[in-house]
C-alpha cells in the first residue's frame, strides 16, 4: 500500500486520469453511458486547457515542441464524440512521465550502483582496542580502523594486518580480488574479503578515491537535466506532416472523424521519451565501463568529435619511470640481475625519484635487497652504500666517473635516463629508465582513427625529440611540444577540426580540458582538479577507456536516432492506414500506446550488453622494451 500511495503522490495527473477511468468504467457497467460521456468530456476539457496554457508558454519562449499534436488530437476526438479515445490519449500523456521515469531508472542502474555502495560508517580502534562505529566523514588521517568481512573500505588506507584480499572491481575494474600484504595501499571503495583486517587511514573520506568517484556520479545524476531533447528537431516537420495527412483524409472522405482518427496516431510520446532514455542508458553504460559522463549533451559532442588531443605524461605514458634496459660493463663480472640488486639495495637510502623505480622493479623481479649500516647520499649526485661488504655507488655519470675507473657514458634515446653504478671503485654498468608508454596506447589510437576520429595530437611540456618519438610510436598525427598550460589552452582553442576532445590527468591540464568541447580526465589516481573541470572522468587507469567513451557515445546517438525514427515511421504508417478509415479512434489510441513501448524498448538498447561491452576492450600490446629484457632467460622488468 505504501508503494501505491507513493506512486499516486509522485504522479498526480496520472492518478487523476486513472481515477476518472475507473469511475467511467463503473458508470458504464451500471448502464449510465451518458454520464460516462459527460465525465470523460469534462475531464478532457480540463486537461486540454492545462496543456494549452503550457504549450502557449513554450511557444512564447520560442520553443515549438510536439505537444501541439496531443492538444489537437484531444480536441478533435471530443468534437467527433470519441471521448474514450480522448481519455486514452490523456492516459498516454499523463503516463508518459511515469513511463519515462521507469525506463530511466532501468537505464541508469549502473550509473547509480556506485552511490548505493558508498560506505556510511567506519569502525575506529580506540584506546584499549575498543571498537567504536563512527560516521565515515569523521575519520581522520592516521586513525586505525577495522574493516569487517565483506565490508567496503571507507577511506584510502595502508594495510596493518599481515595480509588481506580485496575486491577492487568497482574502482579499477579488476575482476579478480587483489591480494595485499602489510604496508600495501588499500583503496576506499574496495570490498574486504572473508577476514577482518586492520588498516591505517591515509586520507579523509572527502579526499579518498571512492568518495571522489561518488561525488562525480552524484554530479552526473544531478546534471541529467541538459539531456538533449533530440526529438525537438523533428517537432515542426512531424507536426506539419501529421496535420497535413489528417486534413487530406478529412477533405477526401468528407468525414471529420477521419481527422481525429489520424491524429490519435500522431501523439508525440515515443518521440519525447525515446531520446532521453537512450542518453541516460548511454551514461549508465559509460559508468559500467568506468567512465563517468556528466550529462547527455557530452555524449552528443563525443559522438561527433573530429579530433582528440592527448597530454603525454600520465596519460599516454604511465607517469613514472620504469627500467627498460640493464647494461653491465665488461670489467664488472656482474650479470644483469646482480647489477640491479646491488643498485636497488643502495638506492633504498636515496630520496631521488628514480630510486623508487629501481627498488620497485627489483622487487617485481623477486630480487632480495640487502640492507646497509653505512650509507650516505650526496644531494643531486648520487648515493654510496656498503652492501654485502661491497661499496656500491649509484648516481649521475659525472659522480661515478669521479669515484670509479673505466667509466663510459651510455648511449640513450630521447626520453631515456641513464643511472650509473660503480662497485668497489670499478665502473659496473648503467641502468636505463624512462616513462614507458602505456601498453595499449597505440591500439587505442588506432581504434579511435577507425571510429572516425580524423586527427589525433600530442600536446606536452616535454622536449620536442621525446614528444616526436612517442607520437611516431603511437601513430599520432600532430605534435605540440614544450607547451606551458597557457599554450595548451591556445592550441585547443584554435584546433581546426571540431568538436575537440582533450585528454589529461594533471592540474596543468585543467584549463585545456575546460576549453575543449569535451574534456576527459584520467582520474583513477585522484587528479581532482582535472576531474572537476572535465566533462567525463575515466575511473580506471586505462587509456583505452577514451575509445570506449567515444564508441559508447556513437552507439548512443545511433540508437537515439533509430528510436526516434522507429516512432516516426510507425506513426506515419498507422496514420496513412487510419486515413483510409481502417483504424477507429479508440483502437488507434490504444495502438499508439504500443508504439510508445516499442520506441522505449528500442531506446533501452543504449544500456548495452556484455557482447557490446566486450567489443570496447582494447588489448594490451607488449613493447619492444619488454622483449629486449627477456634475454638469457631473465624475466621482464615491466
Amino acid at each position: 500500500m505504501t508503494k501505491i500511495r507513493d506512486f499516486l503522490k509522485s504522479y498526480p495527473a496520472l492518478s487523476a486520469t486513472l481515477l476518472v477511468g475507473v469511475l467511467g468504467g463503473a458508470l458504464a457497467i451500471a448502464g449510465q453511458q451518458q454520464y460516462v460521456q459527460w465525465l470523460f468530456t469534462a475531464y478532457a476539457v480540463v486537461i486540454v486547457l492545462w496543456q494549452a496554457i503550457e504549450m502557449v508558454k513554450e511557444m512564447l519562449a520560442g520553443k515549438f515542441g510536439l505537444d501541439i499534436l496531443a492538444v489537437v488530437a484531444i480536441i478533435a476526438t471530443l468534437l467527433v464524440g470519441e471521448y474514450v479515445a480522448s481519455i486514452i490519449i490523456i492516459l498516454m500523456i499523463t503516463g508518459g512521465e511515469a513511463l519515462e521515469d521507469y525506463a530511466a531508472a532501468r537505464a541508469k542502474r549502473d550509473l547509480s550502483q556506485l552511490l548505493a555502495h558508498a560506505p556510511q560508517f567506519a569502525h575506529r580502534v580506540e584506546e584499549n582496542d575498543e571498537l567504536v562505529s563512527i560516521p565515515v566523514l569523521e575519520v581522520r588521517v592516521d586513525d586505525e580502523l577495522i574493516v569487517k568481512p565483506s565490508e567496503v573500505v571507507p577511506v584510502d588506507a595502508l594495510l596493518l594486518s599481515p595480509a588481506g584480499a580485496f575486491d577492487q572491481s568497482s574502482i579499477t575494474g579488476e575482476s579478480i580480488p587483489v591480494e595485499k600484504v602489510a604496508g600495501n595501499e588499500v583503496l576506499s571503495g574496495s570490498v574486504n574479503g572473508q577476514q577482518a583486517v586492520r588498516i591505517k587511514a591515509v586520507a579523509t573520506a572527502e579526499s579518498s578515491q571512492y568518495q571522489q568517484i561518488v561525488k562525480l556520479v552524484a554530479q552526473a545524476e544531478e546534471e541529467q537535466a541538459p539531456v538533449v531533447r533530440l526529438a525537438d528537431r523533428y517537432a515542426v516537420p512531424f507536426t506539419i506532416l501529421s496535420l497535413t495527412i489528417a486534413g487530406i483524409a478529412w477533405a477526401v472522405s468528407g468525414d471529420a472523424t477521419r481527422f481525429a482518427e489520424v491524429l490519435v496516431l500522431a501523439t508525440p510520446c515515443p518521440l519525447l521519451i525515446a531520446a532521453p532514455v537512450a542518453f541516460i542508458g548511454g551514461m549508465s553504460r559509460s559508468a559500467k565501463n568506468k567512465v563517468v559522463v556528466k550529462n547527455g549533451a557530452v555524449l552528443e559532442q563525443l559522438s561527433q568529435a573530429q579530433s582528440v588531443y592527448f597530454d603525454k605524461t600520465g596519460t599516454l605514458t604511465q607517469g613514472k619511470p620504469h627500467i627498460v634496459d640493464i647494461r653491465p660493463s665488461e670489467v664488472s663480472n656482474l650479470d644483469r640481475k646482480e647489477l640491479l640488486r646491488l643498485a636497488a639495495s643502495a638506492e633504498q637510502y636515496s630520496s631521488h625519484v628514480l630510486a623508487r623505480a629501481l627498488i620497485d622493479d627489483a622487487k617485481t623481479l623477486g630480487l632480495n635487497l640487502s640492507s646497509s649500516d653505512d650509507a650516505h647520499e650526496v644531494a643531486t649526485n648520487g648515493v654510496t652504500a656498503v652492501v654485502d661488504s661491497r661499496t656500491v655507488i649509484v648516481g649521475k655519470f659525472a659522480y661515478i666517473n669521479e669515484h670509479a675507473t673505466h667509466a663510459t657514458q651510455a648511449e640513450i634515446e630521447a626520453g631515456e635516463i641513464a643511472i650509473y653504478v660503480a662497485v668497489d671503485g670499478v665502473y659496473a654498468g648503467a641502468i636505463v629508465a624512462k616513462d614507458v608508454v602505456r601498453s595499449n596506447a597505440a591500439h587505442t589510437i588506432a581504434h579511435l582513427h577507425a571510429a572516425g576520429i580524423t586527427n589525433t595530437a600530442l600536446i606536452t611540456g616535454d622536449a620536442e625529440q621525446t614528444a616526436q618519438k612517442v607520437a611516431q610510436d603511437l601513430g599520432i598525427n600532430i605534435v605540440h611540444a614544450q607547451c606551458l598550460p597557457a599554450d595548451k589552452v591556445n592550441i585547443v582553442s584554435q584546433a581546426p577540426h571540431r568538436p575537440v576532445i582533450m585528454v589529461g590527468d594533471g592540474i596543468n591540464d585543467a584549463p585545456a580540458l575546460a576549453r575543449a568541447e569535451v574534456g576527459i580526465a584520467m582520474g583513477a589516481k585522484g587528479a581532482t582538479a582535472a576531474s572537476e573541470t572535465a566533462d567525463a572522468v575515466v575511473l580506471a587507469d586505462d587509456i583505452s577507456k577514451v575509445f570506449a567513451a567515444v564508441r559508447i557515445a556513437k552507439d548512443t546517438m545511433r540508437i537515439a536516432l533509430q528510436s526516434i525514427w522507429i516512432g516516426i515511421v510507425l506513426s506515419i504508417a498507422l496514420m496513412l492506414i487510419a486515413a483510409f478509415g481502417y483504424i477507429p479512434a479508440t483502437a488507434g489510441a490504444l495502438t499508439q500506446e504500443v508504439v510508445d513501448l516499442v520506441a522505449i524498448v528500442a531506446a533501452l538498447r543504449a544500456i548495452g550488453s556484455r557482447k557490446a561491452d566486450k567489443a570496447l576492450l582494447v588489448s594490451d600490446t607488449r613493447s619492444d622494451d619488454i622483449t629486449a629484457l627477456e634475454k638469457d632467460n631473465e624475466p621482464a622488468l615491466l
